[in-house]
């Protein structure tokens, strides 16, 4: 008598999570400054439907989804948080991607979000802006009184983001400190919407 055939489990994706960090300002290596016309400003108003729109633009094509079933409220509450900053990057006045600080404890600063609209990839734009978030998460205490002096700088990526993050990190003078494999349930590309900016512009 032939075993039953059992139903396959649910599709999972093996992916690879890298921490890296910096702890000291002289480890970061700027990038140089590219020579279109780019502008790296903060964006001083917590404002939940521009923080949406920067991270569907820059993370629907690398499946980022953590944040998208969070209301309104939530969204401004994180927002709002004494020292978190987002600071943006606009090519010929148009957002070309951002950088998003989020205070922790003991004087540790998380680059919580970083990237490009699609669009705007490859166009040595990234290195810039790394290297401009990465510098005001050192300086963030100057503009927060009361916020210690930052003694760390750290972030994560992962194998779903595009194929030059790794390396952007590791040449800004962030090291690697942890890697771990998780299973995680493949997801459609959630946005802005399936398909946008898979070209980049001339």
């Amino acid at each position: 008598m032939s075993n039953p055939v059992r139903p396959a489990g649910p599709a999972v994706d093996e992916v690879t999570i890298w921490s890296l960090e910096q702890t000291s300002p002289g480890d970061l290596r700027p990038s140089a400054v590219p020579d279109a016309d780019v502008r790296i400003v903060r964006s001083g108003v917590p404002l939940p439907e521009f923080s949406r729109f920067l991270y569907t633009a820059v993370g629907g094509d690398v499946r980022w989804t953590d944040r998208l079933s969070m209301s309104y409220a939530q969204w401004q509450e994180v927002l709002d948080r004494p020292g978190a900053e987002t600071w943006v990057a606009y090519a010929d006045g148009t957002p070309a991607g951002y950088i998003e600080l989020d205070p922790q404890d003991d004087g540790v600063v998380e680059i919580m979000y970083f990237g490009l609209i699609p669009a705007f990839r490859g166009r040595r734009i990234g290195g810039h802006l790394l290297s401009y978030g990465t510098a005001r998460a050192w300086d963030l205490a100057e503009r927060w009184p009361g916020r210690p002096a930052t003694k760390r700088v750290w972030l994560h990526t992962c194998s779903k983001d595009g194929p030059h993050a790794m390396d952007n990190y590791l040449r800004r003078g962030f090291r690697l400190f942890d890697t771990r494999t998780e299973l995680e349930e493949p997801v459609t590309t959630p946005g802005p919407w399936p398909g946008s900016g898979r070209e980049p512009l001339p």
